[in-house]
């Protein structure tokens, strides 16, 4: 295997900056799941991952970590939490009328740029 020269080595190229996706679904939207295990549930959005285009959704896809005790005379612990699952895979959802339905942007009377169901009519913000 031939070595590298100097020059080679400072001509890589430097990591790209993380790009930060706009997502359809925000902090306490509340979406039901479309795919995966968890599909059909209904939950709202805890925490959202735009860096990563992910969720964390209330009930949804929980995990179980095992924590080794870090003290002395400590015991270990099972920890459930819920684990970011791909905004791709969950849709807004309606209350009223039990449905998950896409969303459009529209303005109300007074000239503010909402988000609305498509299917309901039902406006979001």
């Amino acid at each position: 295997m031939p070595k590298q020269s100097q020059a080679m080595r400072q001509q890589r190229p430097q990591s790209q900056p993380v790009q930060r996706y706009r997502m359809h679904v925000k902090k306490g939207d509340t979406v039901q799941i479309i795919a995966g295990r968890d599909k059909g549930k209904v939950g709202e959005i805890l925490e959202s991952l735009p860096k990563l285009s992910k969720v964390v959704v209330k009930g949804v896809n929980v995990r179980t970590k095992h924590v080794k005790p870090r003290q002395e005379g400590e015991s270990g612990q099972i920890i459930t939490f819920e684990a970011p699952i791909h905004s791709s895979n969950v849709m807004h959802y309606s209350q009223k009328q039990k449905v998950a339905s896409r969303i459009c942007y529209t303005y109300t009377e007074d000239g503010r740029k909402v988000r609305m169901l498509k299917k309901t009519g039902e406006i979001i913000d």
